[in-house]
């Protein structure tokens, strides 16, 4: 089991749930973000810009590192509602949502290397998202493009990096259950739906961090069963 957890985005939503998971769990939990994280040893960075990379690589310096989960994101404004319109989305707005959704994974993950092949088990596990498979696109289009983006650096990463044993994951979720999705769903900025329990989420990470070194999952699309 993995004892030196990294997750990005650990201050709020899927992130805050599973470090409030892993902190009394492992021997060193780490959590960047822009805003404090409540648990673990908290990194204050911006990861779309190179100098936030730099400041959480250089964290780890030395140090060994057995997951690293990359839990965080962002969109467009209004998106996933009526509001959201491409056509207004201005250039500063989609390039930040394709550095954080797809450069900042990547560049962590080339940044890390060092550290990951200091585990016995390492592994890495992307967020993406339902839109990000094929014919599955929802209307977001630089936050589509960066979940598909996402999923294909991934695999090159796995092929890549076949000879450091490191295994790389993604799970695409449905609407899950954080705190702001509720509030979503309350207010009829969602349709009415049963998002997917943090707790299932949580159950899904867990396994494949308990995996051998043979072994890792490479996909994992977490579906609604009531969606709306």
């Amino acid at each position: 089991m993995a004892e030196n957890i990294l997750i990005v985005g650990g201050s709020r939503g899927i992130g805050l749930a599973v470090a409030e998971y892993y902190h009394d769990k492992v021997e060193n939990l780490v959590c960047v973000s822009r805003s404090p994280s409540k648990y673990g040893k908290w990194i204050e960075a911006d990861i779309a810009k190179q100098e936030g990379i730099e400041k959480v690589v250089a964290a780890f310096e030395s140090s060994p590192l057995d997951a690293l989960l990359f839990l965080g994101g962002t969109w467009e404004k209004g998106a996933f509602t009526s509001n959201y319109n491409f056509i207004n989305s201005d250039y500063e707005e989609i390039d930040y949502v394709i550095a954080v959704n797809l450069i900042a994974p990547v560049k962590l993950t080339k940044g890390l290397i060092s550290s990951l092949k200091k585990s016995q088990v390492p592994k890495v596990i992307f967020i993406g998202s339902l839109s990000g498979l094929d014919n599955q696109a929802s209307r977001e289009v630089a936050n589509t493009a960066s979940k598909f983006g996402l999923r294909g650096a991934a695999q090159a990463l796995q092929i890549e990096l076949s000879n450091t044993g490191i295994g790389f994951t993604v799970i695409n979720p449905g609407n899950v259950a954080t705190p702001e999705v509720l509030n979503d769903i309350a207010s009829s900025t969602f349709s009415p739906q049963v998002p997917i329990p943090l707790s299932d989420l949580i159950c899904v990470i867990d396994c494949c961090l308990k995996l051998s070194c043979a072994s890792c999952i490479s996909e994992i699309n977490l579906v609604q069963l009531n969606p709306g």
